[in-house]
């Protein structure tokens, strides 16, 4: 891997608590998670404007921590018809903050399930082929709003959710046309879900957008499924762990992205470490190691 890799960290790991459970209340403020992980090492984060905050406010904050921003993620229910119409405009707003902030790129999922995905994770559960055909339709209707602003999403695949298969993230990329909808895999979604994340990469290298780097651990993994955990509390037990700590094969994964010059998001939900910043920053060691030949300084314009 050279080192001109674009790499970001995703905020996300201060939102968990060590219980497994998303809960952002409870985060320290911004200002203070960007200082960490620039603190950290990192240079770029993962792209989330707060609702009531400027695109030049934000930038402002972006400068002040040192850090640039990367694609973000944009999510909705997209099975539900009468969320379409709210999506597309909130869609257009997201992709047009992104294109101000210079970015061309942002990850797109189908929003996270209550029922049986949650209570079954990982195993494809209730699959209904009639409602992934409703989600593709209304992804590419939001994916084009996107496009028309400059931006470009890329399918990111995810547990707990009602595109979280193989299958299912094939049918999806089939039916919406690649001018509108890239890829953003997830390793760590794509490994829990059973599928080789290197070999799944491979076959859609030419239509990688962007790209979430998630290690976890394999043991923890079995353990979900011999115990019927459901996602949170398989997240509670630590099943995400920092890149390279974990059991995902990350030498085929790079060796397949070795032509790749688009951004990388490194993710951990619930730290593997005595806090977020201690992901951040064995993340960002990680990351010097093993993508940028020693440095991580390198963002996009």
């Amino acid at each position: 891997m050279s080192g001109t890799a674009q790499v970001a960290f995703n905020p996300l790991t201060w939102y968990f608590s060590s219980s497994g459970q998303f809960a952002p209340d409870d985060a320290p403020p911004l200002a203070h998670i960007y200082r960490e992980i620039r603190e950290a090492g990192f240079h770029a984060v993962h792209t989330e404007m707060p609702q009531d905050m400027s695109v030049d406010d934000y930038r402002r904050l972006l400068d002040d921590s040192g850090l640039a921003p990367a694609p973000g993620y944009f999510h909705t229910a997209f099975s539900d018809p009468a969320r379409i119409p709210g999506a597309v405009e909130e869609a257009k707003r997201t992709a047009g903050h992104h294109a101000q902030l210079g970015l061309s790129r942002i990850f797109i999922a189908d929003g996270f399930s209550d029922g049986p995905r949650r209570e079954r994770p990982a195993q494809g559960a209730d699959a209904d082929a009639a409602r992934l055909d409703r989600i593709a339709t209304a992804i590419g209707t939001v994916a084009e709003a996107m496009v028309a602003e400059g931006v470009t999403p890329c399918l990111h695949q995810h547990v707990g959710t009602w595109i979280e298969t193989e299958s299912e993230t094939e049918a999806v990329l089939a039916a919406v046309d690649r001018e509108l909808l890239l890829l953003g895999p997830d390793t760590g979604h794509l490994a829990w879900a059973g599928v080789d994340p290197a070999r799944f990469i491979e076959k859609h290298l030419d239509r990688i957008g962007a790209v979430h780097l998630k290690d976890l651990h394999g043991a923890i993994r079995t353990e979900a499924f011999t115990e019927s955990l459901d996602y949170f509390s398989a997240g509670a037990r630590h099943l995400w762990t920092e890149p390279g700590r974990g059991d995902i094969d990350f030498d085929d994964v790079l060796d397949v992205l070795s032509r790749f010059d688009g951004w990388y998001v490194i993710e951990v939900d619930v730290a593997d470490q005595p806090t977020p910043r201690d992901t951040a920053t064995v993340s960002a060691r990680w990351v010097s190691e093993r993508l940028t030949g020693g440095h991580n300084d390198r963002v996009a314009s």
